[in-house]
C-alpha cells in the first residue's frame, strides 16, 4: 500500500509540477501576443545611462521614461540578453555607429536588458556607446514585452516605436551583425517624413 501512495503523490507531484510550467509558458507567450504592430508599446519608466542623449534638457536625469518621447521622436528599442557579451556588443557597437543617421530621421536609439545599472555604464563607458540603457534588473519590463526566456535574460527582440507611441514593427529574429541597417532601412521608408 506505501508503495502505491508513494508512486501516485510522485506523479501526482509530477503532474502539478508541469502544469504550473506549461501555464507559466503559456502566460510568456500571451504577453508576448499582446505586443503587436499597430498597437500602443507599453511604457517604459526606468533607470537609465545617459538620459541626455535623447533628452537634452534632462543632463541630471537618471531614469528616463517612453512617454517622454512621445510626440517627439521614434524610437529604436533593443532587447538584448547581457551587457558586455559577444553579440550584444556587435548589435550596440552597430546601433552606435549609426546614431547621426538615425537621428536625421528623427529617431532616437534605446538599448535594454536585465543588467543593472553599474553594469549598463559599464558597458556604455567601454564601448563608448552613444544613446541610453534601460536597466530592467528586476525583469518587469521584459515580462511585460514577452521577451524574458527561461535563463532569465531578454531575448534579442526589436522594436520600432513611432512618434505616437506606437508599435509599427517588431523584429524577433535578429542578426546582430546585419540588425542596426535593416532598422534603419525600414525607418528610412516607413517613418521618415517625406519632404
Amino acid at each position: 500500500m506505501r508503495r502505491i501512495t508513494k508512486r501516485f503523490l510522485t506523479a501526482a507531484l509530477f503532474v502539478g509540477l508541469a502544469a504550473v510550467l506549461f501555464a507559466a509558458r503559456s502566460e510568456a507567450r500571451d504577453d508576448a501576443k499582446k505586443l503587436e504592430e499597430g498597437k500602443p508599446a507599453p511604457n517604459i519608466d526606468l533607470p537609465a545611462t545617459q538620459v541626455e542623449k535623447v533628452l537634452p534638457d534632462k543632463k541630471e536625469a537618471k531614469s528616463l521614461s517612453l512617454k517622454d518621447l512621445q510626440g517627439k521622436k521614434n524610437v529604436i528599442l533593443f532587447f538584448y540578453p547581457k551587457a558586455m557579451t559577444p553579440g550584444c556588443t556587435i548589435e550596440s557597437c552597430g546601433f552606435r555607429d549609426k546614431v547621426e543617421k538615425f537621428a536625421e530621421l528623427d529617431t532616437v536609439i534605446i538599448g535594454i536588458s536585465t543588467d543593472n545599472l553599474e553594469d549598463q555604464q559599464k558597458f556604455t563607458d567601454k564601448e563608448k556607446l552613444n544613446f541610453p540603457l534601460f536597466a530592467d534588473a528586476d525583469k518587469k519590463v521584459a515580462k511585460t514585452f514577452g521577451v524574458l526566456n527561461e535563463r532569465g535574460f531578454a531575448n534579442r527582440v526589436s522594436y520600432v516605436i513611432d512618434k505616437k507611441g506606437v508599435v509599427r514593427k517588431i523584429y524577433s529574429n535578429v542578426n546582430a551583425t546585419k540588425h542596426p541597417e535593416e532598422v534603419l532601412i525600414y525607418v528610412k521608408e516607413n517613418l521618415a517624413e517625406k519632404k
